[in-house]
Parts: structure tokens; C-alpha cells; sequence
């Protein structure tokens, strides 16, 4: 659908699915529901954007503009909102999120893994999707299906991990799937200069396996962790630190990787003001500049934007090596008395 149509044309995959869930899950899903529900909070609710919206605003401002006042300014304001937030959820009786789940360590590390296992994953994704197709040539179709190998693993893995954890404590499964990202990364970084897709092949298996581990069994921390009055609220801890791990991972490590592209790439004189723009923002702005320009020019242009973008995946592989190894640290600390 990609090589044919608009991009937003991918989320219609979800329709045939969809409209089946609406007809039948109303007659054959059982009803559940808090007998006692608390109220609605619209100013929890805007505390909890007010938070998220800036800080991400904060990150991808920083790496575009490069000036760290006007990237600290609303990182900081999103910080003193969730600052707000969380005072106000000590504050009600039936908070939008109980944050006091989070003095059980257990839960706590739980919820770090399964937000750290997700943010490498879609860091990863990020990257090697364009590399696939900016620099190795390959089509959306092709890209995806290299792809396919990497998501496998991370399904056996999750099955695996659930037999493998009635013999090891769930400390050592988790830490493992952590160092596993880190091990993905590190091929990256070995093989990135080369521009290798057999290593980015490997890696990717190789971090499908840490995440099918470490989020399997840290979904189930999360919820055994905690009083079965409150497994509802847990669930929702759970599914917001998914939520938040895709977000920041390509926030940051996106932003990251576009920050080291510009500061590498080196774009031609001769080209008009709005292609220098659109060809030093991203590699996709270069390849598309690229296609008008004579060939020698468009040669130089793609050599440079391929060469800072892989300079940028080398850059992002070493954070994500750092971030991996420490919450594998993390995890081994928090949940060493998980069951």
C-alpha cells in the first residue's frame, strides 16, 4: 500500500479486523466493569498532556534548531506539569493513575523494562526502515519483509520465555532480554559503517528476542505485582508505559539520529534555498532532492546525506548500547525478589 497510495493509506489495514470486533464483541465479550467508578478528572487529564505534549515538543526542538534554550524550556515546563500531576494523584481518593503503585520496586522496575523495551524497539524501527529503503534501495514491500524475520523471533521468544521463567527467577529473564537489545545494538554499531543489512538483519533478530523476553515477563510483574483490587490500574500503567516507550523512542533517538545527520551532511551550493533545506534536514528530503538534479550533483548529494545518516545510526546505537545495559542493571536490582 505504500508504493501505491498515500501513507496513511496503511491504517486501513485495520478495518477488516475492526468492523468483525464491533459487530461480535458486544455479543460474545462478557461485560466488566467497575461496580464503583470514580469520577471523570478533565484537570488530570489536561495535567497528563500538558506534561507529554511539551516534553516531546522539547526533544525534536532540540535536535532541529540545535539551541538548547528552546529545547530546555519546554522540556522544563513539561516536567513541572507532571510534577503537578502527580501531586494532584497523591491528593484524590480515586486518582487517574494510582501513582503509589510505583513504591512497590517490583513494579516499578516492571514498568522501567517494559517502557525501555519498547522505546529500543521502535528506536530501532525508526532507522533501520529508512536505511532499508534510502540507502539499501529497497522497495516499502521488501523493506518490510526483510523486517519479518526479526518480528518471529519476538513472538517465539515471548512464547519461550514463559516455560524458560518456571526454572530461572523472572530477574535474570528480564536483565537478559535488556542485555539482548544492548547485543542488537552492538552489531549495529559494528556493522553500521558498512552499511551491512545482514547485520541489521541479525541485530534485528537479535533485539526481537530481548523484547519478546523482557516485555513478556514484565507484563506479567506488573500485574502479579500488585493487590488484585488493583490489577485495572496496573493494566493502564502497563499499556501507558508501551505507549510512552513508542513515543520517546522516536522522539529522542529519532531526534538524535536527525541532529548527527545535520551536523554531518554536506549539501551541494548550486541547489535553490528550499532544496538545501528539504536535503540537510533528513535523508529522505536529500533522496528527494536528489531525483532532480543532474547526476553528478544527486551522486555527491546521496553520498553525503547516506554517509551522515549511517554516521547518526552509529551515534544512536552507542546511546541505545548505554540505555540497555543500564536497565538491565536496573532491572536486576528492582526485581530481585520477583517469583
Amino acid at each position: 500500500m505504500l508504493e501505491h497510495f498515500w501513507w496513511g493509506s496503511v491504517f486501513l489495514m485495520a478495518v477488516p479486523v475492526l468492523i468483525p470486533l464491533l459487530v461480535l464483541g458486544p455479543l460474545l465479550v462478557p461485560e466488566s466493569k467497575d461496580p464503583q467508578p470514580g469520577p471523570v478528572d478533565p484537570v488530570s487529564i489536561a495535567l497528563s498532556l500538558g506534561a507529554m505534549i511539551p516534553l516531546v515538543y522539547g526533544i525534536k526542538t532540540l535536535a532541529e534548531s540545535g539551541s538548547a534554550l528552546a529545547g530546555a524550556l519546554p522540556i522544563l515546563a513539561g516536567l513541572l506539569v507532571g510534577w503537578a500531576f502527580v501531586r494532584r494523584q497523591l491528593r484524590r481518593e480515586v486518582p487517574l493513575l494510582d501513582v503509589r503503585l510505583f513504591t512497590n520496586p517490583v513494579f516499578s522496575g516492571s514498568v522501567a523494562a517494559n517502557l525501555l523495551s519498547v522505546f529500543s524497539l521502535i528506536g530501532f524501527i525508526f532507522f533501520v526502515s529508512q536505511h532499508l529503503q534510502l540507502v539499501s534501495g529497497r522497495t516499502p514491500m521488501q523493506a518490510g519483509l526483510f523486517l519479518v524475520p526479526g518480528l518471529v523471533v519476538t513472538v517465539i521468544a515471548g512464547l519461550t520465555v514463559v516455560r524458560v521463567v518456571r526454572h530461572v527467577r523472572p530477574a535474570y529473564v528480564v536483565a537478559g532480554g535488556l542485555s539482548l537489545n544492548a547485543i542488537g545494538y552492538t552489531v549495529v554499531l559494528i556493522s553500521g559503517s558498512a552499511g551491512s543489512d545482514l547485520g541489521l538483519l541479525i541485530a534485528f533478530a537479535i533485539l526481537g528476542a530481548g523484547v519478546g523476553a523482557a516485555e513478556t515477563i514484565s507484563n506479567d510483574l506488573i500485574l502479579a505485582s500488585v493487590p488484585p483490587a488493583k490489577a485495572g490500574a496496573a493494566s493502564a500503567v502497563s499499556e501507558t508505559a508501551y505507549e510512552l516507550g513508542a513515543v520517546l523512542g522516536t522522539a529522542v533517538l529519532g531526534s538524535i539520529l536527525t541532529a548527527v545527520y545535520r551536523s554531518n551532511v554536506v549539501v551541494p551550493d548550486q541547489l535553490p534555498a528550499d532544496d538545501a533545506r528539504a536535503a540537510g534536514e533528513t535523508l529522505g528530503g536529500a533522496t528527494e532532492v536528489a531525483r532532480g538534479l543532474p547526476e553528478g550533483v544527486a551522486r555527491r548529494l546521496l553520498d553525503s546525506a547516506q554517509h551522515a545518516f549511517d554516521s547518526g545510526v552509529i551515534f544512536t546505537s552507542a546511546i541505545g548500547i548505554v540505555l540497555m545495559t543500564l536497565a538491565a542493571a536496573i532491572a536486576l536490582r528492582a526485581l530481585r525478589t520477583a517469583k
